[in-house]
């Protein structure tokens, strides 16, 4: 069974695909909240526990993964300088000149290549375009998977190079 303790996927613990495709699932649902109380938290400046709290409530987590929900929302505020200047190399905007959502985006996506080296980057980039289209301007998508594509090299070089053998 997997645990709700830990955000490790062992491949022992699945029971069948569906485990998996479960846990991916709650993962998700888990990065479309903490965009948008990312986002909430960049616009409103409330405090993240305030934002946190706001968001149990008025949100049904059943399909949610609530413990990375909870790293995504505090490890991108706790890491926001870091984070930002990752990404700014990659940017032909300054910070404050892009958009809130996809900067939401983008920062959570950064959050989890730097920090969540589980994760594929692969899966980050496909994550961080999906946000961006349910979430983002028209093109959004395109400006996010740009930006991620010139990140990902820069914060997992060996990964990369070992993808495009």
């Amino acid at each position: 069974m997997i645990s709700d303790d830990t955000d490790q996927f062992n491949p022992r613990d699945a029971k069948s695909p569906e485990a998996a495709k479960g846990k991916s699932a709650k993962r998700r649902e888990a990065r479309q909240m903490a965009t948008q109380a990312l986002y909430q938290w960049h616009m409103a400046g409330h405090s993240l526990n305030e934002i946190e709290a706001q968001f149990r409530v008025d949100n049904d987590f059943s399909n949610v993964d609530g413990t990375y929900f909870r790293e995504l929302l505090h490890g991108v505020a706790t890491n926001k300088t870091e984070i930002d200047t990752a990404l700014s190399p990659c940017l032909d905007l300054t910070i404050e000149e892009l958009d809130p959502v996809e900067l939401a985006v983008l920062r959570l996506s950064t959050f989890e290549l730097l920090k969540r080296i589980d994760v594929p980057y692969r899966v980050v980039i496909n994550e961080g375009i999906e946000l961006a289209k349910v979430y983002g301007s028209t093109d959004g998508h395109k400006f996010v998977n740009g930006v991620l594509d010139k990140l990902a090299p820069r914060l997992r070089e060996v990964e990369v190079k070992a993808h495009k053998r």
